[in-house]
């Protein structure tokens, strides 16, 4: 999973307290944030979570009123069939400003799930990275449950920090369905990525909004 991230707009985010590592990550955290992801196949619906990941959600904020992740896409689909074999397959789409995030961006504080008490269960939204604190503009929404991205030894990342949760799709599963059933390939794929899991078409983020407050 590659890198996202960027500075920081200001959110009054400093009273928030995360949850505690058993609350159900869909109905614990309260002041839930909604969001859309308008794409080409249709609209993801959100709720963000400050309280949990106030971070995360800021950083997620600041870019969508900014603009920055209208105009960007989902560009990869990782699946049971396309996924590297020897492990239990993944099945995510990743998508955002770029695969590389945006130029420039500094990379935000990682909030594991252990901290938060969230879990990368069937439509979570994450944070992409590569080492804890680079995250910026790129996330992924999950297909199905895949604890193994969660932070804590013997999981899928050796670096055990796992990636950030930072909410979960309310609506719009069967988009995010349809983006993950897209035609992939190794085509355009960075170097070191062995899979063919980017998507051939990728599919256009029209407009991220950010919905409370409106």
């Amino acid at each position: 999973m590659k890198r996202l991230a960027l500075g920081l707009l200001t959110l009054s985010l400093a009273a928030c307290s995360p949850p505690g590592p058993n609350d159900d990550p869909t109905t614990a955290p309260g002041n839930a944030v909604d969001a859309q992801i308008i794409t080409s196949l249709g609209t993801i619906t959100l709720e963000l979570y400050p309280e949990a990941a106030p971070v995360s959600v800021a950083n997620f904020v600041a870019h969508a009123q900014a603009g920055h992740l209208d105009g960007g896409s989902f560009y990869r689909a990782v699946r049971p069939d396309n996924d590297r074999p020897g492990i239990e397959p993944m099945h995510l789409i990743q998508g955002g400003y770029g695969f590389d995030g945006l130029p420039d961006a500094a990379g935000i504080e990682h909030e594991p799930t252990g901290d938060t008490g969230l879990s990368h269960v069937r439509g979570a939204i994450s944070m992409a990275r590569n080492e804890p604190g680079t995250a910026t503009t790129e996330f992924f929404i999950m297909v199905n449950d895949y604890p193994d991205l969660d932070s804590g030894p013997d999981r899928r990342n050796p670096d055990e920090a796992g990636y950030a949760v930072f909410g979960q799709v309310t609506g719009g599963m069967d988009v995010v369905e349809a983006i993950a059933a897209q035609d992939t390939t190794i085509d355009t794929a960075p170097e070191d990525f062995q899979y063919p899991q980017f998507i051939v078409e990728p599919v256009r983020i029209e407009s991220v909004r950010i919905l409370d407050g409106e």
